[in-house]
């Protein structure tokens, strides 16, 4: 893959890549889903300010299992920003790292040579410098839909942590009373909805704060994929179909390319679980 030239600079800087350890992936030429007041911007034809340290999959390149990684790349590639994604093996890189930003772990984000390691930074940031009308705002409009599925990660990892058999019950039903919750949220009608058709009762909205993508999307969408891989390898349990306003929400996340093309490949999600589902004595 040629290499932009912003790319070639940061190569050329000391001690960040003398060794050539960060994949560059590009994956812009795959999408920009904003409005029409946004097209596709390709790192060909606009400088690149922006660039995402990401930690790779076990193959080194592709990008990893870390729902935080792909929630700051789904950001970027909705909004339609030209960016170059680089993954670091961290295997092999630990001089890199040390070098970008000493004593943190990716994913981060360099802008014009400043690096920024904080998540929630990192989104904040984003969404303040690139706004209308040149980017889309992906700030909801209902403030329920900030939190709605913030416990089902916790659930999800206190249930396939556990190695008491005693347990596994009680916390599988933990984690199904949030994914429930999660499920009328989506289920249930938002004002915005109801003004349009006060006769609503069921939402048939995409996402969670309507039928544009928000920052709490890009949180919630890679880890109930992540729920739905790891726990269907490991504890043959997953995300019931029942559940009609999850399933229609991971339904419109698989149509979304800002989803699909930063999505980790399955098997990777499940490598990466190996060491951190608990088998049952």
């Amino acid at each position: 893959m040629e290499q932009s030239p912003e790319r070639r600079k940061e190569r050329e800087r000391p001690g960040l890549d003398p060794e050539g350890l960060l994949g560059t992936v590009n994956l812009m030429e795959h999408c920009c889903e904003s409005s029409a007041a946004n097209p596709l911007r390709s790192a060909k034809s606009a400088p690149c300010a922006h660039s995402l340290i990401l930690k790779s999959s076990e193959d080194g390149e592709s990008i990893g299992a870390n729902p935080f990684s792909q929630r700051l790349a789904m950001i970027l590639m909705f909004k339609g920003c030209t960016f170059t994604l680089n993954t670091v093996d961290m295997k092999r890189a630990p001089d890199v790292l040390k070098a970008l930003a000493p004593g943190t772990q990716p994913p981060f984000l360099i802008y014009n040579n400043e690096v920024k390691t904080d998540v929630n930074k990192i989104e904040e940031f984003l969404e303040e410098n690139l706004t209308p009308t040149r980017y889309p705002s992906m700030t909801p409009k209902c403030k329920e839909s900030n939190t709605a599925g913030n416990d089902v990660f916790q659930k999800f990892s206190g249930y396939i942590k556990n190695q008491c058999p005693a347990h596994e019950d009680n916390l599988q039903k933990s984690l199904l009373r949030s994914l429930l919750k999660l499920d009328l949220f989506l289920q249930n009608p938002l004002p915005i909805e109801l003004t349009c058709d006060p006769k609503m009762t069921v939402s048939k909205r995409k996402y969670l704060d309507g039928d544009n993508l928000t920052l709490p999307d890009c949180n919630l969408m890679p880890k109930l994929h992540i729920i739905n891989i790891v726990c269907k390898h490991y504890r043959n349990f997953e995300i019931p179909r029942d559940l009609k306003g999850i399933s229609r929400y991971l339904q419109n996340a698989e149509e979304l390319k800002a989803f699909k093309y930063t999505c980790p490949n399955p098997q990777e999600i499940i490598l990466f679980y190996r060491d951190v589902v608990k088998k049952m004595p």
